[in-house]
Formats: C-alpha cells, structure tokens, sequence
C-alpha cells in the first residue's frame, strides 16, 4: 500500500504507514520512530551523490574510484562483505579536516539530496514528533551522508558510522567499531533504547534493506519502506504493512519516457501557436494557445492532476492578481493551466537569461526583477502595470523565491511587488494556495512524478480601501489565509470563505 497524506482518507482510515495513524498513537517518549536513510527516508543513496560530487570536483584520485567500484562489484557478487565497503568509503576522506568533511557534506545535501527527501516520509517524521515520540535516524551510512538530513528534518538523534579523528582534528580514514549494519544495527538501536528508556514493543522502525530484518523483529510496528525482495516477502507473510513511494527517484523506464513526452510537447504546441498567431494577425491570440495548452499538456503527460477548489474564483474577476506560494520549478505550470490565458508575470532577473524561461518569458511580455534593487524593481514593474491596464491578468509569487525547507506548512514573508501592482492598477488579488506542490516534484527538481496536487483559490480581494499606510496589515492578512489554510486543509475553508467547490 501507499500511505495516504494526512489530510485525506488516511485521517478517517488511520490506514497503518500513514500520518494519520501516528497522530492517533500514544504521545509518549517512551515510543521510539527509527528511520533508516537511504531509500527510505531517501530515494536512492546518499553515497552515489558524495561520489558523483568528488568526482566532478576532481577530488577522488583515479586509483581510489577504482577501488570503491571493485569493492562495490565484489560486495553485489558475494564476495566482500558490507562493512569492507563502509570502510572503503572512509578511506577516501583521509587527511582531510573534520570539520571540512562535514561542510562538505552539508553542500552536497543541499545541492543534491535535499529535494530526494520523500514528502510522505517526512510527513511521517513530523507526524512522530508531535506525538512526542523519540524519533532516530538510525543508518550504516556515515556522518556526513546522516547528519545533513537529521538537521533538516529536525531528527535530534542519529545513529551511524562516524569517522575516527584524531588529536588535531584530521579524519584517519578509520571508522569507529563496530560498523554499524544489519545485526550491529539492530545491537545498537537496542542500546540506544535502554539508555533512553524506550519501549520497543510500541515502537516504529521504517526501513527498506533486507539487511534490516533483524531490527523489524526487535520493534511492535515494522513499517517495511520501499522494501527489498526479501523484506517483501517476511512482510507479505507476517502481515506487515508495506509502503512504497514513488514521488522521488528517475520513476524508472516509464517516468523518463513520460518526462520526454511533457518536455517535447513544447514544439507541436509552439507550432500551434505560432501558426494560430499568424491566421489571427494576433501576437497575443497565438501566446494564448501556447499558454492555454502547453501547461496543461505537461502536467497531463506527467501524470500530475489537480484537485482544485474554490475554481469558480478563477473567473469572478477577470482580470487580476493572482498570488501563488512557491514551492519549485512546476508551480508556475499548474497556476498557469488554471488560469489559461490573457496573462503575464513576474520572475527573478537570474531567469533571463534561460534559454527556455527566458525566452517564454519574453514572449509573455513577463518583468524579469532584480531583488537586490529595489529602485529597478520597481522600474521593471511599470511594463506589467500597463499590461494590466490592457486587460492582462498577473501571475506572481508574492515571496519572491522559493521557499527552503519550509515544507507544507511553511510560507515565506510576502514581498511588496504584486501588492503595488494591483494597488496601482485596481486589480484584485486572488491568492491561490498550493497544498502540496512537493508530492509531484522537489525545490530544485527539473521533471516531474505522478501524484495529485490540491489547490485552493480563494475569492477576490479588492484593493480599494488599500493604501501606503496599511498596505503592511493587508499584505500580512492574506498571508495569514495561507498559513491557517495550510494548517487546517481543508477545514480552513469552512465558514469563513464558504466551502469552496
């Protein structure tokens, strides 16, 4: 089964692996969620990602990449064991400072891991921790691979492989014993519960190795995460849920074919335009086809739906500023095939110069902003501003960036740009509130997976009683639609704006 997220069926269910099912567990500190790293908590392994990272930074010697890729090939043949390959890893940090180690590892999260992170395992993290459960990162990966992703999560205890370091602070490629894996692991989380009272008959374990069979014993809620053959199998006969996500990773054969598919759209769609443009003698009538179908089509051919509510908001006033929270690359797709056409937008400066953003930006007549100036800001504006006066609708996010780490429930202070837009055209603004954007794809994330985004529109707010002396209050007010939405969806909507349809 896939856990469900914590606001659908899964809250009447409390199906076992989800969110809601943790929220209506005992609050004690006595149950313990260890959560394994790699595969669960993260699609793929944190190791191929230092890899690929050394390599192209030039920092592993030819002799040392041959070494770790023969011990890899004699570990999946049988004949090294598991621990020979952890220490090998080691290895290749020797001489190096601690603290540089550990940098480095917080880059390569940031740059590469963090958007692998499953939305619906972290979901599960947060779920455990207002249940004030003890929760654990428990791993045979290395402190620099761990460490990173428990700060992240706000996981206050790790168990991993740590590096000896000696007197001045070097790494000696050495790791402290035992290596942590399979049965030590198990050996380990049995120690960390006895020094921290907890009670493992009541306690959670999500892992995917086989390996980790031994500690799915110890725990009274084995949750089998994406698991290996022979995990599935235990699981399948003792009656273990099993849960699998699919909204990080390549998404295998059929989700590069489906990501080619949405990126090769652009041509007969732009074609289309182009063509539509020329009949019409109409700049505009063919840039409304291309933004009426293309984002639609990207979405449908990656498999993304969206659960829309309030869509009756969308054409209540026309046209208008329509408001979104930003999340990642796709957001501005999903807003655009809801509001379909006669629109243009606000993007950062650094997009300008993208051939493809840049360019369809351009076409859309779009304000590319510096926001480190705001005297330019502001002069870029003007061209939006007249636009609008023209008819033109204007999509924005109002925080300016995408937001890190913030997840579901995070939405970053709001800019003045869009507000100053639609005080100086009259427009109203109609904040869209995007729910969980992440599921379909990470912060930084250049294709996307299958899932179902839910989107709020809420109704038209005027602007006409706004003014410089309470454009702050205003600002802070929608805002505040946004975070106590996102906090109670979709229960928010209710009574104050009337249950959206």
């Amino acid at each position: 089964m896939t856990a469900a997220a914590p606001d659908g069926p899964a809250r009447r269910l409390r199906l076992p692996g989800s969110a809601a099912e943790v929220d209506a567990s005992p609050g004690d500190p006595r149950i313990g969620a260890f959560f394994d790293l790699d595969g669960t908590l993260v699609a793929g392994f944190t190791a191929a990602a230092h890899t690929r990272d050394r390599l192209l930074h030039r920092e592993v010697g030819p002799v040392d990449f041959l070494r770790m890729t023969q011990l890899a090939v004699e570990y999946k043949l049988g004949r090294q064991e598991i621990e020979t390959l952890i220490e090998g890893g080691a290895g290749m940090a020797r001489g190096r400072l601690a603290e540089d180690v550990e940098e480095m590892g917080e880059r390569i999260f940031q740059q590469h891991v963090a958007d692998q992170i499953y939305p619906e395992m972290r979901d599960l993290v947060r779920a455990h921790q207002r249940r004030g459960h003890t929760v654990v990162l428990s791993s045979s990966a290395l402190t620099m691979q761990a460490d990173p992703v428990a700060r992240y999560l706000g996981i206050d205890h790790v168990l991993c492989n740590r590096f000896v370091v000696d007197e001045h602070g070097i790494v000696t490629g050495a790791i402290e014993q035992p290596v942590i894996w399979g049965p030590t692991k198990a050996t380990s989380v049995q120690k960390f519960a006895a020094a921290h009272d907890i009670d493992l008959r009541s306690s959670y374990f999500y892992a995917d190795g086989d390996e980790d069979l031994a500690l799915m014993y110890l725990v009274g809620n084995p949750r089998p995460t994406n698991p290996g053959p022979a995990l599935t199998r235990v699981a399948e006969r003792r009656g273990w849920p099993i849960l699998r996500f699919h909204s990080r990773g390549s998404g295998g054969p059929l989700g590069r074919v489906r990501n080619l598919a949405a990126l090769g759209s652009l041509g007969p769609v732009a074609a289309g335009a182009l063509g539509i443009g020329v009949l019409a003698r109409n700049r505009r009538a063919g840039v409304n086809f291309l933004t009426r179908f293309w984002p639609e089509t990207v979405l449908a051919l990656s498999g993304v739906k969206l659960n829309v509510l309030g869509a009756e908001n969308l054409t209540a006033r026309r046209p208008a500023v329509f408001l979104f929270n930003h999340r990642n690359n796709f957001d501005v797709f999903m807003v655009a095939a809801l509001v379909k056409d006669n629109w243009t937008g606000v993007a950062k400066k650094e997009l300008a110069s993208n051939p493809l953003v840049g360019t369809l930006g351009r076409l859309l007549d779009a304000a590319f902003i510096d926001r480190d100036d705001t005297t330019a800001a502001v002069a870029a504006l003007k061209p939006v501003e007249d636009a609008a006066r023209q008819g033109l609708s204007i999509l924005v996010a109002p925080e300016g960036t995408r937001l890190e780490g913030a997840g579901a429930f995070g939405v970053g202070p709001f800019k003045k740009g869009a507000f100053r837009i639609a005080m100086a055209t009259g427009l109203p603004v109609v904040p869209i509130v995007i729910r969980n954007s992440d599921s379909v794809a990470g912060r930084n994330a250049t294709t996307l997976h299958p899932g179902t985004v839910d989107i709020a529109v809420l109704p038209p707010v005027s602007v006409a009683d706004w003014t410089v002396a309470n454009l702050r209050d205003k600002m802070e007010q929608i805002r505040g639609d946004y975070l106590e939405l996102l906090a109670d969806w979709p229960a928010a909507l209710d009574g104050r704006y009337g249950r959206a349809s």
